[in-house]
């Protein structure tokens, strides 16, 4: 029975720290399995995150071309043709085209593209459409509503 007694970890399911440096007895003992000499043997011997002995680290060899906007927004493009698996008279926005996974990564702005063919008549929320796309959801009788983020 379980008791506050008697409460504690599984059994085998702790271990004890390694105690290095303590002796051949111990099977870590003499350079306390830091080999023998070298900067990584010695105490406070340790090399930073991406050196390389004094070689070109990688970071600094691979070219840096372009420019990197950090103020970018992303544009999640879906084609007309992705929205013909919705019912007639869906109310089509980002938060559904996501339950689908139609789109996937995050994004700032959804935009509808007019590639691929639509039957359905849809009621689609986007923040930006295409000319054609436009004319291809409004000709099957669907409407096209322009959303501010």
């Amino acid at each position: 029975m379980l008791n506050v007694n008697n409460f504690g970890p599984a059994a085998n399911s702790r271990h004890q720290k390694k105690r290095v440096g303590r002796g051949h007895g111990s099977g870590n003992g003499k350079t306390a399995g830091k080999g023998h000499k070298g900067q990584k043997a010695r105490s406070g011997g340790s090399i930073r995150w991406g050196f390389e002995g004094g070689q070109m680290p990688l970071q600094r060899r691979v070219p840096k071309r372009g420019f990197n906007n950090i103020f970018a927004k992303s544009v999640a493009a879906v084609n007309v043709g992705k929205l013909e698996v919705f019912e007639d008279g869906t109310l089509v926005d980002k938060e559904l085209l996501r339950s689908y996974g139609i789109v996937k990564r995050k994004f700032d702005y959804l935009k509808i593209l007019g590639n691929g063919s639509l039957t359905k008549k849809l009621n689609v929320h986007a923040n930006m459409f295409s000319a054609g796309a436009k004319l291809k959801i409004e000709n099957v009788g669907g409407t096209t509503e322009v959303i501010q983020k």
